[in-house]
């Protein structure tokens, strides 16, 4: 028996037709499904609107704007979402401002602002005013009680209550700083008046232009009108006049009340002020003489 004989031949291998797969457009057509779900998923996601967003934006919108943002739910599903908020939107009050009205409103509001304050101004030179005029009114009585009626002048000035009171043969003699019996009895009456008041009392001593005598105790006016004040100054302090509030000052002849061709220049302008000082604002001190003036012309 031969070798070949003896090998067992290999079967040959069966070629068969390919089998061809008829429900491959099954797939493609679920990928297209799916693809079409998805798209409708997030265009619905689009469309869903996050009521506390939509709110928190429009207070953002408001505050940034200055003035109202609200909303009118539209003929929409989603107008459920939105009936929480009110309104419509006002798109011109989310608007910025216009420049020019805005600056009116603000000139408006500074005019405003500045009556306010010349009324608050008036208000409190008028309380001032009707105080030092209290005051004037009460040395004058007691001045007239005490026989002295005329015995000073009054004004109201910026800085107060002026009381002039003549020095010449009322309160000192020629070139004399010693206070005389009839001005003693002058500043007694005074004194109860100043001493009730809260306000600081300065007191001023002036002389007339003629020098002193030479040779004699003053050196000029400047240290007798000092010590004219200084001494009617001390007679306040010991009748109980506060010293705290005490002030004393000497102008010479710098300050007269009346000009030196004035027939009564030499008596007149030789005097010591007593003033009321107010304790108003200076712009409320401002309007005193305008005030006294207008009162003294009411009453002549």
């Amino acid at each position: 028996m031969s070798a070949g004989h003896g090998r067992r031949r290999a079967k040959k291998h069966e070629e068969h037709e390919e089998h061809e797969n008829h429900e491959r457009w099954l797939v493609s057509a679920f990928d297209m499904m799916t693809l079409l779900f998805v798209l409708f998923v997030v265009l619905f996601a689009m469309s869903k609107v996050d009521e506390q967003k939509f709110a928190a934006l429009a207070k953002g919108m408001a505050e940034t704007f200055g003035g109202p943002i609200t909303v009118q739910p539209g003929p929409t599903p989603e107008a459920s979402v939105l009936d929480g908020l009110p309104g419509v939107v006002d798109i011109a009050s989310a608007m910025p401002p216009d420049p020019t009205v805005q600056q009116a409103q603000i000139d408006q509001a500074a005019a405003a602002a500045a009556l306010q304050r010349a009324e608050n101004i008036a208000a409190e030179a008028k309380k001032a005013y009707d105080e030092l005029a209290a005051a004037r009114d009460k040395i004058e009585a007691a001045l007239a009680a005490a026989g002295y009626s005329g015995a000073a002048r009054y004004e109201i000035d910026e800085r107060g209550l002026v009381v002039h009171i003549v020095a010449d043969q009322v309160l000192f003699d020629a070139e004399e700083a010693v206070l005389r019996p009839e001005g003693r009895a002058i500043l007694a009456a005074v004194a109860p008046a100043l001493t009730d008041l809260p306000n600081a009392i300065g007191v001023e001593g002036h002389a007339n232009h003629l020098p002193v005598s030479r040779g004699g105790p003053w050196p000029s006016n400047w240290e007798l009108s000092a010590t004219r004040a200084t001494t009617v100054v001390r007679y306040f302090a010991s009748v109980s006049v506060p010293e705290p509030r005490l002030t004393a000052v000497g102008y010479s002849s710098t300050r007269p009340l009346v000009p030196v061709s004035d027939p009564n220049a030499l008596t007149v302008n030789r005097r010591v002020d007593v003033v009321v000082l107010s304790d108003a604002s200076a712009e409320a001190n401002a309007l005193l003489p305008g005030l006294d003036a207008a009162s003294q012309g009411e009453n002549p």
